[in-house]
């Protein structure tokens, strides 16, 4: 932790030269990095924080995964619960290091010293909030991937403070929430929130405090099992203003220009590897199609989601998955060959070099807000429509009005804890975090494959989904601390561990809002 509490202030922003350089040629001195605007500063965190989240490690080996959206073609291990230590601890420091780029934008709008040179940049209260709400939404991602972290001591260095804290997800879910309040009540919208460098929203402020107060909800109902006041957290960001249609999404383009492509793309086709299919468990779930090895049933049986066509391909003419978490020497190519290979002239959206990735959309806000009615079916009839045209429009295609009201029709004979959670299950795809923690917190959707049970037949035989680290018969509720920290942050580490389950670093202690249990799967909302 000291050495990358070092990194993200000492040498933070040579780091964001080094990283904007992705995205055009700065011509700046890296040898003057306190000369470096807080527009670059924010172009390079947006799009490091994009990189970091959604690629071919993070989410392809383990955020999708652990969501079930898609399996591996070849190595099956990360699938099957187990990580590379190299991996995570990288990436525990890329996370934290992106986050301190927005503490340092925080930091020189608010010091004496630099705070009237960087408002050249835009309203200095605007930016502390554009800052302050992506910094938030970054430090969810990682609370939720491993559970108590620092981040009220985080990024002190010159404070001296070199070992910070693990704050307790009790402590830091209502604090961010106190921090969202803060920057909406900053927000000034008739200013712009930067004149240059936002590649989310360009600098509308407006857009800016719609986004705040829509992942406001978002951090609402994840308390909704455990905080009785929920609901109003939910009603103020209603009354403050929140996303009112697909047009005020919070995504970020990624350009068709090389280097500057997702890194979807990037991992199959510059890193040249053909190593994810989508699982036959979710391509299942839009087929209509049942699970008959496991003898469970589908929410909406025989009926075909028009968003298949969209996150995914058909092979042979026909939309199969690949099994789900089938150990490495029964993946044959017999059966990666039955499953579509994305490595073509023509892979679905997903992998195209300009996919925009998001940070929060109207279809989730429509959903939160269905749940926030006692499962409204008006909020909910409109998050289906608007998952499926916010897809179609991401394709640049129209979805046919008659096939989507037809749908709708099908999917909206029962609103109920399930079908809303199954249906933003769907609409969350690519979105991997965020998806496995909603199943986390619902137990939503039953189609998910349990560990134990069957995930393929090879050679006449049932072959058990068996994870390689005990979840205790479900999916991993965290991730494990990352090796490094128990020697760069040794008591922050060792006290966080002791208060997990058996005092242990593992995947099976739950987060402080999942409060499911084998006696009560689904529990209800406070």
């Amino acid at each position: 932790m000291k050495t990358f509490n070092k990194i993200s202030l000492a040498l933070l922003a040579i780091f964001l030269i080094v990283s904007c350089q992705d995205m055009e040629d700065l011509n700046k001195n890296p040898n003057q990095p306190d000369k470096v605007s807080t527009s670059t500063l924010l172009t390079g965190a947006q799009k490091k924080m994009m990189d970091y989240i959604y690629d071919t490690w993070f989410s392809g080996r383990q955020a999708l995964p652990y969501a079930q959206y898609w399996s591996q073609r070849n190595y099956t291990e990360e699938d099957r619960y187990q990580i590379r230590e190299s991996v995570n601890n990288s990436y525990f420091n890329h996370l934290y290091v992106t986050a301190g780029n927005y503490a340092l934008i925080e930091k020189m709008n608010t010091d004496e010293a630099t705070k009237s040179e960087v408002a050249t940049y835009g309203n200095n209260n605007n930016q502390i909030a554009v800052a302050k709400i992506l910094k938030i939404w970054l430090m969810q991602v990682v609370a939720d991937t491993w559970g108590s972290v620092p981040y009220s001591e985080a990024f002190k260095l010159n404070d001296g403070i070199t070992y910070p804290k693990y704050d307790e997800l009790n402590v830091l879910y209502p604090e961010f929430i106190k921090e969202l309040d803060n920057a909406i009540a900053l927000i000034n919208e008739d200013e712009a929130a930067f004149t240059s460098g936002d590649r989310i929203y360009d600098g509308d402020a407006t857009k800016w405090k719609q986004f705040a107060n829509s992942l406001k909800c978002r951090f609402a109902i994840r308390l909704s099992k455990v905080d009785p006041n929920w609901r109003t957290y939910i009603d103020q960001a209603v009354a403050s203003g929140v996303f009112t249609s697909n047009d005020d999404e919070a995504m970020f383009e990624y350009s068709n220009e090389a280097p500057n492509e997702c890194y979807f793309y990037r991992g199959y086709f510059v890193d040249g590897r053909n190593d994810f299919s989508i699982t036959k468990p979710f391509t299942d779930l839009l087929k209509g199609q049942a699970d008959t090895l496991n003898n469970k049933q589908h929410p909406w049986e025989g009926v075909i989601d028009p968003r298949l066509s969209i996150y995914t391909t058909p092979r042979g003419g026909k939309y199969l998955g690949l099994p789900y978490g089938l150990p490495s020497n029964n993946m044959t190519s017999a059966i990666r060959n039955a499953a579509p290979t994305w490595y073509t002239a023509s892979p679905p959206i997903i992998l195209n070099k300009d996919f925009s990735v998001p940070l929060m959309t109207y279809a989730e806000l429509c959903f939160i807000l269905s749940e926030r009615y006692n499962w409204d079916q008006e909020w909910y009839e409109e998050g289906v429509r608007s998952s499926v045209e916010h897809w179609y429009a991401l394709a640049g295609n129209a979805v046919d009005q008659t096939t989507l009201d037809s749908y709708v029709e099908s999917v909206s004979e029962t609103v109920n804890a399930e079908t809303v959670a199954t249906q933003k299950y769907i609409h969350l795809y690519m979105q991997g975090t965020e998806a496995w923690s909603e199943y986390r917190r619902t137990g939503y959707p039953l189609t998910m494959l349990k560990p134990g049970e069957f995930t393929y037949v090879v050679g006449g035989e049932k072959v058990a989904f068996t994870p390689l680290s005990d979840t205790k018969g479900d999916l991993p509720a965290r991730v494990k601390y990352p090796t490094n920290e128990s020697t760069l942050n040794p008591d922050g580490f060792n006290g966080a561990i002791a208060k997990l389950q058996d005092g242990t670093n593992n995947y099976y202690s739950k987060m402080y809002w999942d409060v499911r249990s084998e006696q009560n799967p689904h529990p209800a909302n406070k």
